[in-house]
Parts: C-alpha cells; structure tokens; sequence
C-alpha cells in the first residue's frame, strides 16, 4: 500500500508522490520564541516528527526545516517586560525549546531557520513583489494586493468576499482592500529594526516563511504543516506571495493538526488555562506526552486531561513492562529456531503497523499494531522455554515500531546503576538466607528509587515504576 496524505488544498486524501524520487522536503511553522512552548504547541512538533521519522523509515532523505519567528510584537513587549533585548529575549526561548522538544523525544530538524538571521532574504522577496506588482508601498508599510491573486483563499476554501468577514484587524485606510496584508511594518520610535526600500522597519508575519522556504528549500516543497489554526491567514497567505513571486506550486501537500483542548475547555488567555510544557515536563514524562498526542489521529482534536493523562501512562506501561520480560527472559533463553506462530505475529504487525501509517498517519491505530504484538509476546514470555531468535525477533519489531513513534524511554533509562546493581544482588541473599526483613527493606529502599521488582519463575526481574 502506498503512502496517502490528506491535502488540506484539495480535501482529500492523495497518494504521496514527491517532487524528487527518494527525497522529501519538508516545512513546518515553529514558534514565535517569546516564552515556553504550551501543550498545543507540543502536538505540531510531537507529531511531524513522526512523519518525518516515518518517511525516513521507509527509505526517503528528508529535509525537514522548521523556523523560529524571532522577532515580532510579542517578542518586542517581553523584551521590554524584562529589560533586555529582543535577541536576548529569542536566545533564551530558543534555548528553552530546544531543551522542552528534547524532552518530548523529538528530534532536532534538519534546519531552524531564523528570521533575523534571513533579513536580506525576506527584503528581496517583498521587493520581487513589488516589481511584478503584488505589493504596494504605503506610508513606510508595505502589502500585499490580494485582488492581483484570484486564487487567494483557495486553501481556507472561502472567496474574498468571505475572507473580508474573517479579518480580526482593524480596518487601515492605507490599504487599496481590507483584505491586503502587511509584507513590512515601518518601525515605531525605539523598536529594533532593519533598513529596507521602504525605511527602517521590520517583516510581517507571513512573509517570513515563504522567504525562508525559498532560501532553504527551494520555489516548490513536497509537505507544509502546522496548527489549524495557520490555514488562514498565514499559510493562505505564504500561497499567494510565494505563488505570485515564483509561479509554481508552493506546496504539494498541506498537513494541519486539531487543536488540543484542556479539560473539554479551549485553550484561552482568559480562561488562563494554557499549560506550558517546561512545567508540565517536571511530572509528567515526556514519553506519556507523548504517547498521549499520538493516541488521537491528527486531525482531530484531542482533549488534554488529568484523565487522559493517566491512560496514557497505564497504556504505556503494558508496553514497557512486556520490553523489560522480553530483555529479562532473554537473559537465560536457550539456542533454538523462531517460533512460528510468533514470526507470524511479527509479520502482521508491522503490515498493520505500515498500513496504518500509510494511511494518513494514522498514528492510534499504528499503536494498536503494537498492542497486538504485546498480546503474542506476554503468553509466549511465560513459558517454560523460550528461544533467543524468537525473543530477539520480538525486540528488533518492538525498536522498529519505535523508530517512528518515538514512545518508548531511551534505553540509557534501563541501565542500573552499580549502587542499584548490589541492592538486588544483596536482596536475592537475603532470600536465600530467609532473612525476609532485609530482602523487604531493600525492595522499598529501591521502590523509593523508581525501581520495581517482581519475582517470577526465571528470577527476580525488575522495571521503572
């Protein structure tokens, strides 16, 4: 079965062809870097790097960009708030995201493209724009003229004239339609600022990423994602400069993300219900964040709670308890061929698994591809005897699905240290000796340290609580 993305453009869910046989590239709106990154911003980052893991698992070289916005009114306010620079006030949130999205598993794109450090680019967009006529200058502000595109709304499915009902800003005299939108603010006394034709000023908000997919990726990309929440106006409105700047299709498939609600509540300012995940972080961890964004397809809306929360935990539990017998079990597993029936488990797993993720990465049903290969292995663990091929053939499935969904803790995490390594020792003394208190002193002594020991057939065998 071949890959198949539903295309927010077109509605429908399309196979997958790239612009380039084997290669992939790729372009998701990152954050304006003003402070932390909240839960909502989590699902974006969590869930296009597992397409992007997933491309890579089935051959494709993906470059997968993913910018910062470091520069804007937010960015500006904050640095004023704490007395310092605006590049001061990105370095740190830069920082913090970098550190946050490690936290959730994901990995570092292949590029983090800056809007300062773009400048020139940016300017020599708005000024090919305004060459062929698509933008126009107007008191030290320049906008793009949405009439000169008669395909602008195409991706929000609406018509200017329904577009005009959608515009949150105030309406500026200064513009030849009140659909028009800014491509360079002139600066305000005291802002940080760049010199262009136009004065010292500073970029709008859209033209940001189509000048930084133009530099890095080049006038077409094969995937553009983000929130719902960017369908319009800011990915409308990367079509319409890009589009008109270049004349090709910026984009051949558009990916949008549900919104992550809050106890059944919309994430708001007013109802103060945002969560940030720097905090959220210190006791959850990150794989049950990220097991649970990846429980509800993407283009859902998932709801975040304490509930949910706690499913997400237990689920993943199941999992990782089935990994820790399979290494344990392995330990003392005898020579010997594959069991047939669990090679056969095997296979339909991962065909389950691929179908699934072939179909719009449909991540939840990916998940219960894992699930069914738990359900083969904890019977299998339990017998008697085991073989080593067959336990191993369990393993490399279990790191495979992994590979793409990323939710399992890394292995470091199963590592015990010396100190640790002596307590169960001393504590198998223990029993042996009958000296029951000790053996029950040592086992709390370890609960304390997030170690769980469960004694079985084939010894003593333990796990991360």
């Amino acid at each position: 079965m071949s890959l198949k993305i539903y295309n927010t453009l077109t509605r429908t869910k399309e196979e997958f062809k790239p612009l380039e046989p084997g290669k992939v590239k790729m372009y998701v709106c990152g954050p304006t870097v003003y402070g932390y990154i909240h839960i909502g911003n989590a699902r974006p980052v969590i869930f296009f790097d597992v397409v992007r893991r997933y491309l890579e698992s089935v051959g494709y070289e993906v470059t997968y960009a993913v910018n910062f916005t470091d520069v804007d009114d937010k960015l500006i306010k904050k640095a004023a708030e704490m007395g310092v620079t605006v590049p001061e006030v990105a370095d740190l949130f830069v920082q913090k995201y970098y550190e946050d999205t490690k936290g959730l598993g994901v990995r570092e794109a292949t590029l983090h493209p800056r809007v300062t450090q773009n400048m020139t680019e940016i300017i020599d967009f708005i000024s090919g724009l305004v060459e062929k006529d698509y933008a126009y200058e107007a008191g030290g502000d320049v906008f793009f003229r949405t009439a000169k595109f008669p395909e602008y709304g195409k991706l929000s499915h609406q018509n200017l004239e329904e577009l005009q009902y959608g515009i949150r800003v105030d309406v500026d005299e200064r513009k030849e339609s009140p659909q028009d939108f800014v491509l360079w603010k002139a600066a305000k006394p005291g802002e940080i600022s760049w010199s262009s034709p136009w004065g010292e000023g500073r970029p709008g908000w859209h033209i940001e990423c189509s000048a930084m997919i133009r530099k890095y990726l080049g006038d077409s990309i094969d995937i553009h994602g983000g929130g719902l929440d960017l369908t319009f106006p800011h990915h409308e409105c990367e079509i319409a400069q890009s589009e008109g700047l270049t004349g090709q299709r910026m984009t051949n498939y558009w990916m949008h993300n549900g919104f992550v609600n809050v106890n059944d509540e919309k994430m708001s300012k007013s109802l103060g219900n945002g969560i940030n995940v720097h905090e959220l972080l210190k006791s959850i961890p990150g794989e049950v964040i990220r097991y649970f964004m990846l429980s509800g397809h993407y283009r859902n809306p998932l709801n975040f709670s304490d509930e949910a929360v706690e499913q997400a935990r237990g689920s993943l539990a199941r999992i990782e308890n089935c990994l820790s017998a399979l290494k344990h079990r392995l330990k003392t597993a005898e020579a010997g061929e594959v069991d047939p029936e669990i090679a056969a488990a095997v296979r339909n797993a991962q065909q389950q698994f691929e179908s699934k993720m072939n179909d719009d990465f449909n991540t939840p049903d990916a998940i219960t591809a894992v699930f069914e290969l738990v359900n083969a292995a904890n019977p299998y663990i339990n017998r008697e005897q085991v073989t080593a091929p067959t336990l191993e053939l369990l393993l490399k499935q279990f790191e495979a699905m992994d590979q793409v969904l990323g939710i399992l803790a890394p292995e470091a995490e199963d590592l015990l240290d010396e100190e640790i390594e002596q307590l169960i020792v001393e504590r198998t003394e223990a029993r042996k000796a009958k000296n029951w208190a000790r053996a029950d002193e040592i086992r709390n002594l370890l609960t304390e340290r997030g170690i769980v020991l469960e004694d079985t057939a084939q010894g003593i065998r333990w796990r991360r609580s």
